[in-house]
């Protein structure tokens, strides 16, 4: 799980500095089985998409306003069906675009933790659902979902909480030896629950809880996940001054590489089950096929 290697662009090098230089010479082996996980630049807004084997699932849509260029990402990656879609919780920055993008794909099974109808994106969201014929599935702790060679296993919430950020779903996702842990907006009370649990945490990648929020990645959850890799999904001077400092340096402590969708723009990470290998910067979107 822990042999990593990352592919850097000179390009991204220049704009943002995120990681060393690729070896001259190094090339990437063609494989038959990958997963790709895109986290896409959406601004002050989670997306994510995952590609495994022919097989798509959509992680959060970002705002309101993110459904219509969320769907034409999509659209150039080859999406024609959607396996699975998530609304980690439903606050606008993750549920938001996810209507647009309901309406733009045929879409196999909707996860979502709970949601009370109240907002706009909530009402919005359930109202594309239902133009589908489908019904929000809750899922509990320990469902899988298969996606070609990949599993998505649920985690989290392993509590009732009022905080709507501590209720986003936690999915492990995990390709042969690599893993993937996706925490949407979770908060550290609900970081501490989860590590009590006995949850096996560790991953190869962590999508950072919150935009890098002061109130998630604590110390107690980071020693439990052991990332090698964090990313932050937050929008260019942001008004919440995300991500703050405090989570950045638990991040450094723990000697985990930070690469931000504010700084490198969308990130994609390819698994060939063995090794992780990180494109970003404007050349991936043509050249990562």
């Amino acid at each position: 799980m822990r042999k990593l290697t990352a592919i850097v662009l000179l390009l991204c090098l220049l704009l943002c500095g995120c990681a060393q230089q690729q070896p001259a010479g190094q090339t990437v082996a063609p494989v038959q089985e990958q997963l790709w996980v895109h986290f896409i630049d959406v601004g002050q807004a989670d997306s994510i998409l995952l590609e495994c084997d022919g097989k798509f699932a959509l992680v959060d849509g970002g705002n309101d306003a993110d459904g219509g260029s969320i769907a034409a990402y999509l659209q150039m990656q080859g999406v024609e069906k959607l396996d699975l879609v998530v609304a980690t919780h439903p606050h606008e920055d993750h549920i938001g675009g996810l209507a647009d993008v309901i309406d733009a794909f045929p879409v196999d099974a909707v996860w979502s933790s709970s949601i009370p109808n109240n907002t706009n994106a909530v009402r919005n969201f359930l109202k594309s659902v239902s133009h589908r014929g489908l019904e929000v599935v809750q899922p509990a702790v320990g469902q899988v979902f298969t996606l070609g060679t990949a599993t998505i296993t649920v985690l989290g919430p392993v509590k009732e909480y009022e905080d709507l950020n501590n209720l986003s779903l936690v999915l492990m996702v995990q390709h042969g030896n690599n893993r993937f842990l996706l925490t949407g907006d979770m908060e550290r009370e609900a970081e501490n629950d989860l590590v009590e649990s006995g949850a096996d945490l560790k991953a190869d990648v962590l999508k950072v809880g919150h935009h890098g929020s002061e109130s998630s990645t604590g110390y107690i959850f980071l020693r439990e996940v052991m990332p090698t890799y964090g990313i932050i999904s937050c929008g260019k001077d942001n008004s919440y001054g995300h991500p703050h400092e405090d989570p950045l340096s638990r991040l450094r402590d723990a000697e985990v590489m930070v690469l931000r969708t504010d700084e490198c723009e969308t990130i994609i990470a390819r698994s060939d089950g063995t090794d992780i290998y990180l494109l970003w910067g404007e050349e991936h979107l043509q050249n990562a096929a």
